[in-house]
């Protein structure tokens, strides 16, 4: 579970950098989504909990169509459960190029840096705690938008393998070594509609990791999948 205080920090990094990258970026697009989140862990029974998300999304250069430059694009965001006790929370920013063929269709990639700070779990009372990782994730991202005006729909597509992350021990130790990655996923769905300066949008995403039997997965409570339904609206500048 996160201590209040470093919630708090957290948060106040994260206004600190949508605030500079607002002041730079020459779009950006700022939002909030409310939904429901289901962790499951090996075999366990899955948790389901409420979930919030702030999320920024910048162009940091706009590229030339014409000339077929792409654009730059930047962005964070941020996901808290309601019970961090069962579900995990999570930190990311990218940057990447966005290519655009023709009007209405782009695609490019993200170089994401991305913290999950895994819950631990209690079986046979006993205290399983897991490792939180560190990813290092390159999703290819896809979008087409319906229309070129003011008010539009869009659909987004983000996949990514997962790759072996960096793993820090649990702050109240733990008897185990950390796992072994053998593969993983990460999927993100989206679909969306801009009207003027706002835009709502609903997003599905799962997200999956396996990892080796070993003493750092035992009885398989290290392999971990996350499914999330969202809605939110934002503001583009």
């Amino acid at each position: 579970m996160i201590e209040p205080c470093k919630r708090h920090i957290v948060l106040v990094l994260f206004s600190f950098l949508l605030a500079v990258s607002l002041a730079h970026a020459q779009r950006a697009a700022v939002g909030i989504d409310v939904g429901e989140t289901k962790d499951k862990f090996g075999g366990l029974t899955a948790e389901t909990t409420a979930l919030t998300g702030v999320n920024g999304d910048f162009i940091v250069l706009k590229g030339n169509q014409k000339e077929g430059n792409p654009s730059l694009v930047a962005g964070a965001e941020i996901r808290f459960p309601v019970d961090t006790g069962s579900h995990a929370t999570e930190f990311a920013a990218y940057v990447g190029p966005m290519f655009h063929f023709g009007k209405h269709f782009s695609a490019g990639f993200h170089v994401q840096v991305r913290k999950i700070l895994t819950p631990p779990s209690t079986v046979n009372n006993q205290v399983f705690a897991r490792y939180s990782m560190m990813l290092l994730e390159s999703p290819a991202v896809f979008e087409y938008k319906f229309r070129t005006a003011p008010r539009h729909a869009y659909l987004q597509a983000e996949i990514s393998p997962e790759f072996t992350p960096r793993y820090k021990a649990p702050t109240s130790g733990s008897g185990y070594p950390h796992p072994i990655l053998e593969h993983g996923y990460y999927i993100r769905g989206t679909a969306g509609y801009v009207v003027g300066k706002w835009y709502a949008r609903a997003t599905y995403e799962t997200r999956y990791f396996h990892f080796s039997p070993s003493l750092g997965n035992p009885s398989g409570l290290a392999n971990w999948r996350t499914d999330a339904v969202t809605g939110g609206i934002g503001i583009v500048f």
